[in-house]
């Protein structure tokens, strides 16, 4: 294996994406395929809270006026669609990603740019766009944290999971994809991220390696 995309597993993070309760089936933002991967996403969560390893939830909290929602949902929104709306019970993180029942975002600290702690090592971070580290402290968290491999999972892999993983390649993290714990994902788009050196694994073979 490449020695500079190698994972260096004692220096990871699990990250999730956009796994919001109005992005699972049935809800206002429903992405086909992401209740689907859940299963995956706990057993991942499971081990790396076991191992006292980080995890970093990336979620997206839209205002009600739209005044920070992307171009092409502020029409939507501003028209009274509701999704992931501020305060909202559909903005949450799907209830099985969470360490605890009572978990709930910190609107206030996520929306001012903060980091949310909700519990050892277990961190939400609000992204305002597509990518995980536009203007976010998700990179500076990351160094501060000593981390070298960044494993994503997440919601819908053509939007946000793709375009967070190209910002970390361009930072010269070490990626792996989780490809059954990310809804949306293509063959083509597995061979663009083998292209930009990302590791694509299964769940399986994640938790053996860190078995």
């Amino acid at each position: 294996m490449d020695p500079y995309t190698k994972p260096q597993w004692q220096a990871s993070v699990l990250i999730t994406i956009d796994t919001q309760c109005d992005t699972l089936n049935g809800q206002p933002l429903e992405i086909p395929g992401t209740s689907a991967i859940l299963p995956h996403m706990r057993l991942l969560l499971d081990r790396f809270r076991s191992l006292s390893k980080p995890i970093v939830h990336i979620v997206r909290i839209y205002k009600t006026d739209g005044s920070n929602v992307d171009p092409c949902r502020r029409f939507m929104v501003e028209s009274g669609r509701k999704m992931l709306a501020e305060g909202s019970d559909g903005c949450q993180l799907a209830p099985e990603l969470l360490p605890a029942p009572d978990v709930k975002l910190d609107f206030d600290t996520l929306l001012s740019g903060g980091i949310q702690r909700i519990s050892p090592g277990e961190t939400i971070i609000y992204k305002p766009r597509w990518g995980a580290f536009f203007k976010t402290p998700l990179e500076d968290h990351l160094k501060e944290n000593r981390i070298t491999t960044l494993v994503f999972t997440g919601c819908n892999f053509p939007n946000c999971p793709r375009t967070s993983m190209y910002e970390a390649s361009e930072r010269d993290f070490r990626i792996v994809l989780a490809t059954d714990a990310v809804s949306g994902l293509y063959r083509r788009g597995e061979k663009e991220m083998e292209n930009i050196g990302v590791t694509l694994l299964k769940t399986r073979e994640i938790l053996e390696i860190l078995e």
